[in-house]
């Protein structure tokens, strides 16, 4: 299930101390998006006998069948992803297949925004918690 899900996906990582709230404004910005917090697709894992809830914003492209998500990596001291703890945010581009190009593009426009840190795209072979995205 999990391979299907991430079938011609991009994923891109970003380390940048903000809420989620103010990078969306900040994406919705550059990219003229309209990132929203979906909370119909909220990830809710239970860890250490309580519940933790991951954000999770989308976008769809009008034109086309591209969804942007912006997954938050962190809450409350736990972690979507535990092997990428250092990332605070998990951008995940689905739908249609994203050119190399595209990717580039959504990666430098992220990168000029000032919070943000660091970004780099990750492989989907180095996820070990792939069931967590899955929405």
């Amino acid at each position: 299930m999990a391979e299907e899900f991430f079938h011609d996906t991009r994923l891109i990582g970003i380390v940048a101390p903000v809420s989620d709230y103010q990078l969306c404004w900040q994406l919705n910005r550059i990219f003229m998006m309209d990132f929203r917090n979906n909370t119909d697709i909220e990830i809710q894992l239970k860890r250490k006998e309580r519940n933790y809830y991951f954000a999770v914003f989308q976008y769809n492209e009008p034109v086309n069948s591209l969804v942007h998500y912006l997954y938050n990596n962190q809450y409350d001291g736990e972690y979507l992803l535990p092997e990428f703890k250092r990332l605070d945010f998990l951008y995940l581009l689905k739908g249609d297949k994203v050119a190399d190009d595209t990717c580039r593009h959504i990666m430098e426009g992220i990168k000029q925004i000032a919070s943000v840190q660091l970004v780099m795209e990750l492989t989907h072979d180095k996820i070990k918690n792939k069931a967590h995205m899955i929405l």
